[in-house]
């Protein structure tokens, strides 16, 4: 068994700091975050050539890198099926906004990306999505002391230019946190979004 160093968690990697003796203009101490990522060049290559399924069993279970964005946010995948996602996330100091929760930003992230990844399950190879809408709503703050929560993303409907998702945020009791549905614009063909000509 690998030992993880002090100050790091052991699911994400993500290790925080703060300075002993060192305060800033209002006399707390900062702290720091370092993490690591990988190349993301072989998961795109991934998708050109595996389903959507096999991509995110494949990231889920290490075989294809994690996107950055998912390490900078300590976001991890912890079922894939086809249709269904689901991604877990423990809110940290450092997802919080001015008022003292998580940012919505990081909780619409989260769900963003269980709704994309629940349709992304049902395409084939080569065919990619981008969200054309998301509509989000937030029911209770979280915070550190919510603990761990789950987003669950659905792919309710995948046709041939637009597929529909629901994602619903919980904590591990399963109260819920929020809830997102979205509209994907699906991009056959290298699933790459087409450039304007304009």
């Amino acid at each position: 068994m690998e030992r993880v160093p002090p100050g790091v968690d052991s699911a994400s990697g993500i290790r925080s700091v703060s300075n002993p003796g060192e305060v800033d203009d209002v006399g707390v101490a900062p702290r720091s975050r370092v993490y690591t990522w990988a190349d993301p060049q072989p998961a795109a290559q991934a998708v050109r050539q595996l389903s959507g399924l096999e991509v995110l069993q494949g990231t889920s279970g290490g075989a294809v890198p994690r996107p950055p964005a998912l390490e900078t946010l300590g976001i991890a995948p912890v079922e894939v099926e086809s249709g269904r996602v689901v991604f877990e996330m423990t809110p940290e100091e450092w997802h919080y906004n001015l008022l003292g929760s998580v940012h919505g930003g990081i909780l619409a992230t989260l769900a963003d990306t269980a709704l994309g990844c629940a349709v992304h399950t049902r395409l084939p190879a080569g065919t990619g999505y981008t969200t054309q809408g998301i509509n989000m709503n937030f029911l209770r703050p979280v915070t550190m002391e919510t603990g761990p929560i789950r987003c669950e993303g659905i792919a309710l409907n995948v046709g041939r230019r637009t597929a529909y998702a629901t994602a619903s945020i919980t904590d591990l009791t399963g109260r819920l946190l929020g809830h997102a549905t979205t509209t994907c614009l699906l991009l056959p063909g290298g699933g790459h979004q087409p450039t304007s000509t304009v």
